[in-house]
């Protein structure tokens, strides 16, 4: 089989090349291939007789990273066809290099048979340099790919592979994401060696100024909890401290039941923001109504029942679920492919429902529960294609409900209205408008009109309660007219 043999060069010191690796280097015939020339001991090598083969040239090919190593992999597993490869990366083969992780997939398809045979990882050496101890919470970063949300910014963190100004620019941009642009980071080079250095610079300067190399990485210490405030965490914590034993009285005698009208006035809060196009608005009222949902979590899980985690873990199954276009191998070809595949997964989950019209939910505002049970008719056949019988459907509700007016009840004349307003609310769904949002546009206009009307009255010294209907209404044709104008 295809032999591959690797050896990492360590930290930059001969010195810490074992005796074995540097006999194996030194003895071998032909060329050794090294995943890149820029490391300082191969020119001490090079002096020694040992031919080094570069693939520096591939990263200039190549937009992305992992389409570098997998040509090397690949290069390296044609070459090993016809003869034992020796192949070098800088520290240890087992840390941070992409490449020996895809010569080890290749083995175990069978491909190649690799052997690692040591090197130093310059971890250890970095540890004692920055005199840190990993117990106290330790990440390892890879400067050419990471999640900037996998960083936990409590803890001692280190970037390798940060060998240039681009990567440290990219890692610099990433970090003041959640850091401020003041944060001391420190770039270590050469970490155990005799060239050994460490520089401390202010984030923003991490990418100027500073030589870096394939010996460099990057250490970002633990931050303080208060300056990462727009993390999920600290809102989890400060929602669970108010909620207990030394919290905020109120919060800890709120209940899902005394905390029910705030999410409705929150919701409409945040639609108020959205018409209003008030960005600013919008965030606040949006953590208004993420403040409601974590303290129904905290209630849930003070009482043993949920948590904010059950409460993700529902949403994020159920969208994976419901969208198996993107997260299976279901083909659509439009958003109506894709409501229908919603409604049938949604109708699997929901079996034991009885009746079609089950799932609206009764504290609905009624014009948007008239609005879904209306759909969910429609959904089995029951509802009009074209809208003039919808239109009939309006006139022949409003002549019961004149006729009621006449001799009925109370009780009789408001269900006649009601159906004007089903009829109404029916119509408004063949024309894709939502009546509750078209109902609530229509309050903020007469209130701005209204307004309006009452400022030019006061204007004139008189109020409104000294005017005839016809004045009134002559002012507020005027407001009308103005509002216009500045549109």
């Amino acid at each position: 089989m295809s032999h591959i043999t690797i050896i990492g060069l360590g930290g930059g010191d001969l010195d810490q090349l074992s005796l074995r690796s540097y006999r194996t280097l030194t003895k071998h015939e032909g060329k050794v291939y090294t995943r890149t020339i820029d490391h300082p001991l191969i020119p001490e090598l090079e002096k020694e007789g040992v031919a080094f083969q570069s693939f520096d040239t591939v990263y200039e090919k190549h937009d992305d990273f992992q389409s570098v190593y997998e040509e090397i992999t690949s290069s390296l597993i044609q070459v090993a066809e016809e003869e034992p490869v020796l192949y070098t990366v800088p520290g240890h083969p087992m840390l941070a290099e992409q490449s020996v992780q895809l010569l080890l997939a290749a083995q175990q398809e069978g491909k190649v048979e690799i052997q690692i045979s040591g090197g130093q990882s310059y971890l250890d050496d970095t540890f004692s340099a920055l005199g840190i101890d990993p117990i106290e919470g330790f990440q390892f970063m890879d400067g050419t790919s990471f999640n900037r949300n996998a960083i936990e910014h409590r803890h001692h963190t280190i970037f390798c592979q940060v060998y240039d100004e681009m990567i440290a620019s990219a890692v610099k941009l990433e970090l003041m994401e959640d850091l401020s642009p003041d944060t001391s980071v420190y770039i270590v080079n050469a970490a155990g060696s005799s060239m050994e250095e460490i520089i401390e610079v202010p984030l923003h300067e991490l990418d100027r100024s500073v030589k870096l190399s394939n010996l460099t990485s990057v250490y970002v210490p633990p931050v303080s909890e208060e300056t990462l405030n727009h993390q999920f965490f600290r809102l989890r914590d400060t929602i669970a401290t108010l909620r207990g034993p030394e919290g905020c009285p109120w919060d800890k005698e709120q209940t899902h039941e005394s905390l029910r009208p705030y999410l409705i006035e929150e919701a409409y809060e945040f639609i108020d923001a959205v018409v209003n196009e008030d960005d600013e608005n919008m965030i606040e009222e949006l953590g208004d109504l993420l403040l409601q949902i974590m303290l129904h979590s905290q209630i849930g899980e003070d009482e043993g029942f949920f948590s904010i985690d059950d409460v993700i873990l529902s949403i994020t199954d159920k969208m994976i679920r419901r969208h198996p276009h993107v997260f299976g191998e279901v083909a659509v070809e439009s958003s109506e492919d894709v409501v229908s595949n919603w409604d049938e997964i949604k109708r699997q989950e929901k079996e034991e429902r009885m009746s079609a019209l089950d799932g609206v939910e009764e504290s609905s505002p009624q014009l948007l529960r008239s609005k879904e049970l209306q759909k969910k008719a429609k959904k089995v056949g029951f509802d009009w294609d074209d809208p003039t019988p919808i239109w009939e459907k309006i006139e022949e509700e409003l002549e019961e409900f004149r006729q009621s007016l006449q001799n009925e009840s109370a009780n009789a004349q408001e269900l006649e209205f009601g159906d004007v307003l089903f009829a109404l609310v029916n119509l408004a769904r063949y024309y894709k408008i939502n009546p509750e949002l078209a109902l609530r546009q229509t309050n903020a206009k007469f209130e701005r009109r209204f307004r309006e009307m009452e400022i030019m009255i006061q204007g004139t010294g008189q109020s409104l309660e000294s005017m005839t209907l016809s004045e009134l209404d002559a002012y507020w044709e005027k407001a009308k007219m103005k509002e216009r104008n500045e549109d």
